[in-house]
């Protein structure tokens, strides 16, 4: 055979498409080829499986290019170029897969089990034959792994030993001579076989070529030509297999040129050639029956995962611990227990208690110069509790933190504001310069513990004057400050009702009092006035730790609310604080920014901006409201903003507007600004524009309009959104 006839066929260039177009029309006999290719040994199950993970691989990644010069096409060659590739790559992964594994050399991936398709709890194998399928099977195993791939492509794909030679040698078989000679050497059937028999079989009848291995009828068996036995005896045949050759390429393929006499010259069944015998359900890797693996295998494999993930477990914990074996955090300092300073923050003895004759000559009035008070000072069993849930919240303690405000342990020892009995409850006030933190326990046990942090940096004076101490059944009480002489109770939405007196125990603590943060209804607004050396102050409740600071006025001087005209705003302004409960609200100032004339007689209305600044300096909340003629009405909300600089320090101007209704039944869009507003418009569905900080404009009910507004000094100014 000369050189020519071992280059692989030119099947030229295959595109993915075509690629993928022919694997998924000829998939099963893909798999096929693939299953009967693989070396028996591998068991069935396993080659089902890699078989499909075999076919499924052999698709290209990219266009596979043809040869530079394509040589002329011979009968043999595929006609279809993309299955040619596809085939040529199953059949290349196939070798390699039946290649025996060795110590030092790495292993191909198609050595390998298949990492898909894979099954869990079941093997699959093909449906079962027959004795002739078994015989094919056991020739099957006594091949190498190139001669079965020529046994396949003669008996399957029904191609000439110089087509085989040439897939074979495109496939990277290592001598596809000796695999054909291979079949060659089985030509003359097991020992013990007729030779008359064998002779006749090897013969060529009638000008035909002789038939070859995988064109017999069936591995290792002669033919004789007989006539067909009569149909009775070929009904009762038992041994044969059913039907005569599948599109088989043999000599005598056809009705009769298989049937096989009998050792004894009786008439036995038809047997199936070797071509129909690899197209038998039997090596039929796409149809399959299921059947549990070794169930006791399984249940002890089962048990040793679980010791080893136990000991596995056991060992990583053991490593994690703190001392001389290495944990997760590499070469860090010891865990938090065995830092020398994260000690003394968790040591009771070491709480910083303040005198009572400090806060007298201190220069500034601040929860640093609060002398330690409670009855439970001196438990330092509490303390111990306290710090420790601080610094480690268990999921049983409830814990709440205001927004911004950190949760972590104390960097070093804090100061004791308070250790006492409070409503039933254990309560301890610690603060570390940053943070005010409240620690609760029911007085039997530390079942249901309850834990809050507050951010207090920075506070110095009105800020400074009280804490909550306690919430319970809708009430609130709080520690007041050392130097705070007096303490008494207003009602905002009563703003011509005077104030009642709030009793203090020796510690400071005040009597309950009813909380607005807790109600559902809007019916009264209770605030804490506190008198000091300095003047009367007005703290108001929203749900946190520290009460926040009610104001009045600009920006830029702003006074406590203790006024009459404040008190008057605040008692229609003050249910829209609901809106800011729980935000980590440091102080809360309403302004009445513009006043303005309304239409049709209706008297004159007032516009007020409410700004709430945080402790941490960001999320600030404006809100715009419109306040009508009547005192006895609330404010109606007409804009709110969140993040934005106006009615603050740095913009102390704002712009809103409404849709207001006229007691005679007019819609009107009122629009006011600050008093550096030199001309207000409206645009949209009502275009209008007035000179001066306010306009009112006629409108249909349910308009919508955009306002902006001209400065004094010709900048623009939008509305507050």
């Amino acid at each position: 055979m000369s050189t020519q006839d071992l280059v692989p066929s030119p099947v030229g260039p295959v595109d993915v498409e075509q690629a993928e177009a022919a694997l998924v029309e000829r998939y099963p006999r893909l798999v096929r080829i693939a299953y009967l290719v693989l070396p028996p040994t591998m068991g069935r199950s396993r080659r089902v499986l890699t078989a499909h993970a075999l076919v499924q691989r052999a698709l290209p990644r990219r266009r596979v290019p043809g040869p530079a010069v394509p040589e002329p096409r011979r009968p043999e060659d595929a006609v279809d170029p993309g299955y040619a590739y596809v085939r040529g790559e199953v059949l290349r992964q196939a070798l390699v897969a039946g290649r025996p594994l060795r110590r030092l050399a790495v292993p191909r991936r198609a050595q390998l089990p298949p990492l898909l398709p894979q099954v869990w709890g079941l093997r699959l194998y093909p449906r079962a034959g027959g004795a002739d399928e078994l015989a094919l099977d056991q020739l099957l195993s006594r091949l190498s792994g190139p001669a079965r791939a020529a046994y396949v492509l003669r008996g399957l794909e029904r191609q000439g030993d110089a087509e085989v030679l040439r897939v074979l040698a495109s496939v990277g078989a290592e001598d596809p001579e000796s695999a054909l000679a291979e079949l060659a050497g089985l030509e003359d059937g097991p020992e013990g076989e007729d030779p008359e028999a064998r002779e006749e079989a090897r013969a060529p009848r009638g000008g035909e070529r002789p038939e070859r291995v995988a064109e017999q009828a069936g591995p290792g068996r002669s033919r004789h030509a007989t006539a067909p036995p009569p149909p009775e005896a070929t009904a009762g045949a038992t041994g044969g297999a059913i039907g005569g050759a599948i599109g088989d390429t043999g000599a005598n393929a056809g009705t009769g040129a298989n049937a096989e006499a009998a050792p004894d010259g009786g008439p036995a069944g038809r047997r199936l050639s070797g071509a129909s015998l690899l197209e038998s359900a039997e090596f039929d890797p796409c149809t399959l029956q299921a059947r549990p693996g070794d169930l006791l295998r399984r249940r002890q494999h089962g048990r040793a995962v679980l010791v080893g993930a136990a000991a596995l477990l056991v060992c990583g914990a053991l490593l994690g611990l703190p001392g001389d074996g290495w944990g997760r955090n590499g070469a860090a300092a010891p865990s938090y227990a065995r830092n020398p300073a994260a000690e003394a923050a968790l040591d009771p003895a070491a709480v910083k208690r303040v005198g009572p004759a400090v806060w007298p000559g201190a220069v500034r009035r601040d929860f640093s110069v609060w002398p330690a008070r409670g009855d439970l000072v001196g438990d330092a069993a509490l303390l111990r509790r306290a710090l420790a849930v601080w610094a480690r919240p268990g999921g049983a303690v409830e814990s709440s933190a205001t927004p911004g405000t950190p949760v972590g342990p104390p960097m070093g020892p804090p100061q004791l504001l308070f250790a006492g009995r409070v409503d039933g409850a254990r309560v301890v006030l610690l603060h570390d310069g940053l943070r005010v933190v409240r620690y609760a326990e029911p007085p039997a046990g530390i079942a249901g513990a309850a834990l809050d942090f507050a951010r207090a940096d920075a506070a110095e004076g009105p800020e400074a004057e009280a804490v909550v101490v306690s919430r319970a059944d809708g009430n609130v009480r709080y520690l007041t400050a050392p130097w705070v002489t007096g303490a008494s109770v207003r009602d905002l939405l009563m703003p011509g009702k005077e104030p009642w007196a709030l009793g203090r125990d020796a510690h400071g603590v005040t009597d309950a009092v009813p909380s607005p943060a807790l109600a559902r209804e809007c019916e009264r607004w209770n605030t804490l006035q506190l008198e000091d050396d300095s003047g009367s102050r007005v703290l108001g409740d929203l749900g946190e730790l520290l009460p926040a600071r009610l104001l009045w006025g600009p920006p830029g001087a702003p006074v406590d609310a203790t006024g009459r005209e404040a008190r008057a705003v605040w008692a229609r302004t003050a249910c829209q604080m609901s809106t800011v409960l729980g935000q980590g609200v440091r102080s809360v100032r309403a302004w009445r920014f513009a006043r303005q004339t309304l239409p049709e007689g209706a008297g004159r209305a007032a516009w007020v901006c409410t700004r709430a600044e945080t402790w941490r300096g960001t999320g600030p909340r404006v809100l715009a409201q419109f306040l009508p003629p009547d005192r006895k009405a609330p404010a109606a909300l007409a804009a709110r903003a969140q993040d934005a600089p106006a009615c603050g320090v740095r913009e102390p101007r704002v712009l809103a507007g409404a849709l207001w209704q006229a007691p005679g039944g007019g819609w009107y869009v009122l629009a006011a600004g600050g008093p550096d507003v030199a001309s207000v418009a409206v645009t949209g569905a009502v275009t209008a524009r007035a000179d001066g900080p306010a306009l009112a404009a006629k409108a249909a009910a349910g308009t919508r309009a955009e306002l902006s507004a001209t400065l004094e000094d010709g900048r623009r100014m939008p509305a507050l959104r």
